[in-house]
């Protein structure tokens, strides 16, 4: 067996592509990639150099895509082109509007209505959350919140100025109004004489005592809130808001920050306006009131409980007189038949408690309202 050799080269064809011919067909490719190329370098100076609005508008005439790509219109809703965090404002402030329209953006149709708005400088209200520009004459929207840490105050400072502020209102540490003996027109302790006396208390309750005698007498100088002094002295709103009649402190209410602040008065103060003759004369006096107050209260109760039972007779009468009316006869209470008692009503008598026309049996006497028809 013969072993396998290697077959012979084909002839090469007559019309191959020689080497000079590849040489020129690269040229032709380098020279047309090197046109095309300052072709694109010449669209895009002259797309830089002319207008943003000016679109080539010729029929047959379309724009390339690096031209496309390198100008953006800006009434384009591109992601590139936002809008400055300051110009998101209140559709009701000019700035924003200008600054809107000055950058170009135009909102779509289905977003026109949409509003934006920054809450970080609305205040609650307790009506609902507004701005500054809503209501300009509002004092409590334009007030320093200062509660609120400014940006420009580090940490320690503004627990400083909060301290300061909490040491200024109670009038204490350097605060503190001087002392001095020597002045005769000094305020001194209404119970012991004392220099020293609540300057808090000096400014708001108009009243001059000092700590240790607060703590030493409540029955006098214990704090009363509005409705203990409603409750137990019977005084009305009016009474308790004049600040004149009945100075008054005023403190964040305890059950929940939202409520109106709790005020506070001064027990000997409530006392002495209750039992003077502007009010009720004296304690007897008001004890009297309270206890006919009561009276009232519990007879208003009692009659309403009288009603509702009479209500409940009237109908338990009237479906007793439908059902016997209903067996063939009789009258309500009466026992018919198999040897019972039969009733012998006698005449009626009105009832002067429940005005009810009252009818008792002759024997056995058993009684019964009558019903009217």
């Amino acid at each position: 067996m013969a072993e396998p050799s290697t077959p012979p080269r084909r002839p090469a064809p007559v019309d191959a592509i020689t080497p000079e011919q590849v040489r020129r067909m690269e040229e032709s490719r380098l020279r047309a990639k090197a046109l095309q190329t300052q072709r694109q370098q010449e669209t895009r100076s002259s797309a830089s150099n002319r207008p943003q609005n000016s679109y080539p508008t010729g029929a047959g005439q379309k724009r390339s895509h690096s031209e496309i790509s390198s100008s953006v219109p800006p009434t384009t809703r591109d992601a590139r082109n936002s809008i400055a965090p300051h110009a998101r404002q209140h559709p009701n402030s000019n700035n924003g509007l200008a600054e809107a329209q000055d950058s170009g953006i135009r909102a779509a149709r289905k977003f026109q209505k949409f509003v934006e708005y920054d809450f970080s400088k609305m205040t609650d209200t307790k009506g609902g959350f507004m701005t500054e520009e809503d209501d300009p004459y509002n004092r409590v929207l334009h007030a320093a919140d200062n509660d609120e840490k400014p940006a420009n105050m580090t940490l320690k400072e503004w627990e400083r100025a909060q301290l300061q502020r909490r040491l200024r209102e109670r009038r204490e540490g350097p605060y503190e109004p001087g002392l001095s003996v020597l002045d005769q027109n000094a305020k001194k302790c209404r119970e012991c004489g004392s220099l020293e006396i609540d300057w808090q208390w000096d400014e708001l309750l108009h009243t001059q005592v000092c700590n240790s005698c607060k703590e030493k007498m409540p029955e006098k100088y214990s704090l009363l809130t509005k409705t203990e002094a409603k409750e137990d002295y019977l005084l009305t709103d009016p009474e308790l808001r004049d600040a004149d009649l009945l100075p008054h402190l005023e403190k964040p209410n305890p059950h929940k920050s939202t409520w109106n602040n709790m005020m506070l008065y001064l027990r000997y103060q409530v006392e002495e306006y209750a039992f003077s003759a502007r009010k009720w004369g004296s304690e007897q006096a008001l004890d009297e009131e309270f206890e006919r107050r009561l009276k009232e209260t519990k007879d208003r109760k009692d009659k309403k409980f009288r009603n509702k039972l009479q209500e409940l007779k009237k109908r338990t009468r009237v479906d007793a007189y439908k059902r016997a009316r209903a067996g063939g006869g009789g009258e309500f209470g009466d026992r018919l038949g198999r040897g019972r008692h039969e009733h012998e009503w006698g005449g009626s008598v009105e009832d002067p408690e429940t005005g009810m026309a009252k009818k008792r049996c002759v024997e056995c006497g058993m009684e019964v309202e009558e019903l009217e028809f």
